[in-house]
């Protein structure tokens, strides 16, 4: 098939495409863009002969309103990335769980350090808040450190692995439920600030929040305040609102928050797996089947 990538070209991803015989073009001539840039940087209008946009991550609110201008099929990168995130939120979960950084630079922290170390085996409850390819993969491979489970999705449908599933909808039983809370929802208007003063009081005062899911999904005043008042004991975090979180903000200098600038999937793994993803749309596509992948434009994800 004849394909354009925008606005930016990556190595990785043209070398796969172009190995498995697909032809790249100017986007005039394109049947198939693979589009890794922000709404500013979409091509307006997009050419009829494009019937298929393929975006390199799974988060797609940022691309919604361009999506529903459209008459392509859109694809996203879901599941792609699944082993890495979920690796890197146990990272997150562990190094604020072990009080990695109040160990600061000195031995002599060893105290503090100590008083606010707790383990994941110890008789604890993790709350996967957004059970869908990243969150199945997390609970799968926190079965070994052997905290209860509570899986939280859209349908309240059994989450294999997990020893209890409640809807979305049904939020408000898990807060009190859990110890630790895993944010890996996608971002919809249902879910934007699902984490809020409300959801913090109703917890329990040791519960650590994580979010490695969209930074909206958490209100981060409210985080600040509730971290303040001690109605929750620390935070992990890989994306925030607003992003990138500027220096100075107060999240930086707390002893119980540890952030990573969203790498939990770095930019070499984006580049390195999207194009085989990609080479897959693109032979469904042109049979005609169905696309795992394909982005409900009107649900948003």
């Amino acid at each position: 098939m004849k394909y354009a990538m925008l606005p930016t070209p990556w190595e990785e991803t043209l070398q796969a495409l172009d190995a498995a015989g697909h032809e790249r073009v100017p986007l005039e001539q394109a049947e198939v863009l693979i589009f890794n840039g922000g709404p500013d940087d979409f091509p307006q209008p997009l050419p009829p002969s494009v019937g298929l946009v393929q975006v390199p991550f799974a988060g797609v609110d940022h691309l919604l309103e361009v999506m529903r201008d459209t008459t392509a099929r859109w694809s996203n990168a879901a599941g792609l990335y699944d082993a890495t995130v979920a690796e890197s939120t146990i990272a997150l979960l562990l190094a604020q769980l072990h009080a990695h950084k109040r160990v600061g630079t000195s031995w002599n922290n060893r105290d503090e350090v100590e008083a606010h170390t707790s383990f994941l085996f110890e008789d604890k409850t993790v709350a996967v808040v957004g059970a869908g390819g990243i969150g199945k993969r997390l609970i799968r491979m926190l079965e070994g450190f052997g905290p209860r489970i509570i899986a939280v999705n859209r349908s309240g449908n059994p989450v294999e692995g997990a020893d209890e599933t409640f809807a979305t909808a049904d939020i408000e039983r898990v807060w009190p439920a859990a110890d630790y809370f895993v944010a890996l929802a996608p971002l919809t208007d249902q879910t934007h600030q699902l984490f809020n003063a409300a959801a913090f009081r109703a917890m329990p005062n040791h519960a650590v929040v994580i979010n490695v899911g969209r930074g909206p999904l958490v209100d981060t005043d409210a985080l600040v305040e509730a971290l303040r008042a001690g109605h929750i004991a620390g935070a992990g975090l890989d994306v925030t609102d607003p992003e990138p979180l500027p220096d100075g903000h107060p999240l930086w200098d707390m002893p119980n928050v540890v952030i990573t600038p969203h790498l939990a999937n770095p930019p070499y793994s984006v580049r390195r797996r999207i194009g085989s993803h990609t080479v897959k749309v693109m032979e469904r596509f042109a049979a005609g089947e169905e696309i795992p992948t394909e982005v409900d434009t009107e649900a948003g994800y």
